[in-house]
């Protein structure tokens, strides 16, 4: 991803194809179809990803379920209002996307770059495990004054520095999408398993000419 450092919104996964296409929407005439990528980590644990395509990608692909492809796009996400509650949907929007034949020669299949900003007070927490972990909001800006709201989870040091980010301060984002189940309680009696989304941070930068904190000094 190193030719990628200049884009605001840079991402590289390689994994299997694990969902059927299915048709998403239609803009200014061009077909647009979704499915789930299967992207494995270091531990026993695979992050299931959704992937937006344009159908003039896909020609000649063939692409199918435990296909093996690598994808390059950005990671955006759109407002989806459902039952009177808006709800913030993530989905890897596809640049180009090719066949990968040897995906064990790929060091790090899942990549991803934010140049963004702050746009909601960082919360800090610990597990009980004694984890520290930070939950971040970051707005990264595409062109024509449009926005992708991209939520981040930063880790032990990382954590204990983005507690002190404020809303407005610079910083480019350097980690991997990630996919957590968790249970949400509808009443008494039932409860529905959803998945998140969100980038866990490996590396972070603050761009201190865009600080809110000199504007105290």
């Amino acid at each position: 991803m190193q030719d990628k450092v200049m884009e605001t919104n840079a991402v590289t996964v390689v994994g299997e194809v694990c969902s059927a296409l299915e048709f998403s929407h239609e803009m200014y005439g061009e077909g647009f179809y979704g499915f789930h990528i299967k992207i494995p980590r270091l531990s026993d644990y695979n992050d299931i990803l959704p992937v937006t395509v344009s159908e003039r990608i896909l020609v000649g692909l063939n692409l199918r379920v435990g296909t093996v492809v690598k994808v390059d796009g950005q990671l955006r996400s759109y407002n989806k209002y459902k039952d009177g509650n808006n709800k913030l949907v993530l989905t890897i929007f596809a640049r180009d996307m090719s066949l990968c034949n040897n995906p064990e020669e790929i060091k790090n299949p899942n990549q991803i770059f934010l140049d963004g900003y702050i746009c909601k007070e960082p919360v800090y927490r610990t597990t009980p495990f004694g984890r520290e972990i930070t939950d971040m909001l970051i707005a990264v800006n595409r062109p024509y004054n449009k926005s992708d709201y991209i939520p981040c989870i930063a880790w032990g040091r990382n954590a204990r520095y983005s507690e002190k980010l404020r809303v407005g301060d610079h910083i480019k984002i350097w980690g991997r999408i990630q996919s957590r189940e968790y249970q949400k309680k509808i009443s008494d009696d039932y409860v529905i398993i959803r998945t998140a989304y969100e980038v866990s941070v490996s590396k972070m930068e603050i761009n201190e000419e865009e600080n809110n904190r000199l504007l105290e000094k």
